[in-house]
C-alpha cells in the first residue's frame, strides 16, 4: 500500500511540474484576491486586522476549489483512474494519495504565502502564527473534502459548479474554527480549543472521507 501511495503522489507532483500554468493558477488567484481587499476597504489598520483571517481563509478556500475538477478529471479521461481501481489496490490508499498530492501542490503554497499577506493586513506576530497553524490544519481538510466532491461529480456536465455547491457547506466548520483561532489570539485569548477542533476535523476527514471517495470513484467508472 505504501508503494502505491508514494507512486501516485510522486506521479501527480511530476504532472503538476509539467503543467505549471494549471498548478500556479490557484496560487495566482489567492495572491490577487487577498491583495485586492486592502485596496477596496481602505488602509484603516483596525478594520484590516478584524477582517484579515476571514479574507485569507475564504480566498484560500476558493483557491483550493479551482483545481479540484482536475484532481480526477484527467485520469478519468485517459483511463488511468480505471486502471488504478482495477489494479486491486485499496481505494482508500488511492483517494488518500490524490488528496495528499493536491494539498502539496495547492495547500502548502497557500500556507507559506498566508503570513506574508497577514503582514499586509497589519496582523501581530502571534496572530500570524495562529493564521499559519490554522491553515496548516485546515487546508488538508479542504483537499480531502474536495476530493470527495470531485469523485461525486466525475464525468458530469457542469460538474465544477455542482462540486462547489456540494463541498462549500462541508468546509464551513473548518472556515469557522480557522478564523476563530486568529480572532481569539487577537483578543488575547487562547486558540487551543480552535486548534483541537480543527485537528479533530482533520482526523475524522482523514479516516472517513477517503473511503467515501473510493466508493464514489468506483461508481463513476462503472
Amino acid at each position: 500500500m505504501s508503494s502505491v501511495f508514494g507512486t501516485i503522489v510522486a506521479r501527480d507532483l511530476l504532472l503538476a511540474a509539467r503543467r505549471r500554468i494549471d498548478a500556479l493558477l490557484p496560487i495566482a488567484f489567492f495572491v490577487v484576491a487577498v491583495s485586492l481587499f486592502p485596496l477596496g476597504v481602505g488602509p484603516e489598520p483596525q478594520m484590516l486586522r478584524q477582517m484579515a483571517a476571514g479574507v485569507v481563509w475564504v480566498c484560500a478556500l476558493l483557491a483550493a476549489m479551482l483545481s479540484l475538477t482536475a484532481m480526477y478529471g484527467a485520469d478519468y479521461a485517459d483511463g488511468s483512474l480505471e486502471q488504478m481501481l482495477l489494479s486491486g489496490e485499496s481505494g482508500f490508499s488511492i483517494a488518500s494519495a490524490k488528496a495528499l498530492a493536491h494539498w502539496l501542490i495547492t495547500g502548502v503554497p497557500l500556507v507559506v504565502a498566508a503570513p506574508l499577506f497577514g503582514l499586509l493586513f497589519d496582523l501581530s506576530g502571534p496572530a500570524l502564527l495562529a493564521l499559519t497553524l490554522s491553515l496548516l490544519l485546515g487546508t488538508p481538510i479542504l483537499s480531502l473534502l474536495g476530493g470527495l466532491g470531485a469523485a461525486l461529480t466525475l464525468g458530469l456536465r457542469s460538474g465544477g459548479v455542482l462540486l462547489i455547491l456540494l463541498i462549500l457547506p462541508l468546509c464551513i466548520p473548518a472556515l469557522i474554527f480557522g478564523t476563530g483561532a486568529v480572532s481569539a489570539v487577537e483578543s488575547g485569548l487562547s486558540a487551543r480549543a480552535h486548534y483541537s477542533l480543527l485537528g479533530a476535523l482533520l482526523i475524522a476527514s482523514g479516516l472517513l472521507v477517503p473511503w467515501a471517495t473510493a466508493a464514489a470513484l468506483r461508481i463513476a467508472v462503472e
